[in-house]
């Protein structure tokens, strides 16, 4: 069995350590409304892998669209990243999902209404929950809202079901119809007013002096 471990080491360096590239990759699960929107959002930034759409947060297996949006399964519309932690960070991945999300609304995302679009973050372990309430504490200093004021959920990863194939890459494949949803969901418009000029952005956090906080918006 050793030999046989030293073989397989021997020929993993000999491919360029397949098992190292592998072992850099990590995953975030993340929710923000319509998953069309989130994963052309995510899978754009540099060291994003892929970003799949798919379901979590539910009960029913394999579920489908249509029970998702009806309502009747638990899940919410998610996003499976997945990213290399060396090109960015995990805080600098929940940096650009917070600005790409209405984190002020619990009735859904923009134009989309129910629990199926509620924006959650869904941690893999501890230091994903940890990095998830920092960003939280970020995001609500830099709105000038207290942390109780953001309904972004966090909650321990539920397991990730990929949606059906016509939903993958949906914005790259269907542009037309994509950018007709997105102007007609008021996406972008309700980013600028709850983010400002940092509305998609990942750049590092901004903590407002006392005479810019300002209401919730």
């Amino acid at each position: 069995m050793k030999r046989l471990l030293i073989v397989l080491l021997s020929c993993c360096l000999a491919l360029g350590s397949p098992l190292v590239a592998l072992a850099a990759e990590e995953t975030a699960v993340l929710a923000g409304g319509c998953f069309w929107c989130l994963e052309h959002d995510l899978e754009s930034l540099p060291g994003v892998i892929d970003a799949v759409s798919g379901y979590s947060g539910g009960t029913v297996s394999n579920p489908t669209y249509r029970q998702v949006s009806g309502e009747t399964t638990g899940h919410q519309e998610s996003v499976q990243v997945r990213f290399d932690p060396d090109k960015i960070s995990y805080s600098t991945l929940l940096r650009s999902y917070w600005r790409n999300v209405d984190p002020l609304d619990d009735g859904g995302q923009f134009c989309d209404r129910g629990d199926s679009y509620r924006p959650v973050i869904f941690t893999a372990d501890a230091a994903q929950a940890h990095e998830a309430e920092a960003s939280a504490q970020a995001a609500a200093m830099e709105l000038g809202v207290p942390r109780s004021a953001l309904k972004v959920q966090l909650r321990d990863a539920a397991r990730f079901w990929p949606a059906e194939g016509y939903h993958q890459n949906y914005a790259e494949l269907n542009t037309v119809k994509y950018n007709f949803y997105r102007f007609s969901c008021g996406r972008d418009r309700r980013l600028d007013t709850v983010w400002a000029g940092r509305a998609r952005s990942d750049a590092a956090w901004v903590v407002p002096s006392t005479t810019q906080i300002r209401q919730n918006p």
